[in-house]
């Protein structure tokens, strides 16, 4: 198993134990949520190289990552043909537009705070497969286990590109700020279940 040591302490809080056991309850609306996760992140490292040109080694990073998370996403879909869990349109969970809040609308701080964002996205759907996969059938164990590796390197190249963009400048402020705002969001209650959502207070959905 890919050691995820770093990105457990990156993170600022685990998963609770209260959404893996909704998760587990709600398999069919998990794997659904799971590919709209991969395709919307392929389309942000699309965006990211369509917005910000000339940067070679970011845009090379972004191709690869949209070529792995547009793979994962057939993975995803194939795995839910073979169960018959219908391919549904469901409403976006809470997660992903609450981090983006404290984005700032200028440049290079809104470049910066993008790729922190996904580098706190890739990082807490390493996490959750990770803690999922012992509770799963060997199926779906196996497949979460795969994309541990792929999931790290994204954190990783994420982190790696929002610090060099700060050219030398501390950013560790920012990182909090999102990491704080990411806490809270896995941390408290959700009206509704998905793969990003905090705790449910109910355990049906």
């Amino acid at each position: 198993m890919t050691d995820i040591s770093h990105i457990n302490r990156f993170l600022l809080c685990e998963t609770p134990d209260q959404w893996i056991q909704t998760a587990l309850k709600n398999q069919p609306l998990l794997l659904l949520d799971h590919a709209n996760c991969e395709k919307k992140a392929a389309s942000t490292a699309i965006n990211l190289m369509c917005r910000y040109v000339g940067d070679f080694d970011m845009m090379h990073k972004m191709s690869r990552l949209a070529r792995e998370e547009l793979r994962h996403y057939e993975q995803v879909m194939q795995i839910m043909e073979k169960r018959g869990v219908a391919y549904e349109q469901i409403t976006p969970g809470r997660y992903a537009g609450e981090l983006r809040k404290p984005v700032r609308t200028h440049e290079p701080g809104r470049y910066i705070d993008t790729l922190i964002i996904g580098a706190i996205i890739e990082a807490r759907s390493c996490e959750r497969f990770a803690k999922l996969a012992p509770f799963l059938d060997d199926e779906l164990k196996e497949f979460y286990l795969s994309l541990l590796k792929s999931e790290s390197r994204h954190y990783e190249d994420y982190l790696k590109l929002a610090k060099r963009a700060a050219e030398g400048k501390d950013i560790s402020d920012r990182i909090q700020l999102f990491l704080s705002v990411e806490q809270e969001l896995i941390q408290s209650k959700d009206d509704e279940f998905r793969f990003h959502s905090g705790v449910n207070y109910s355990e049906t959905v």
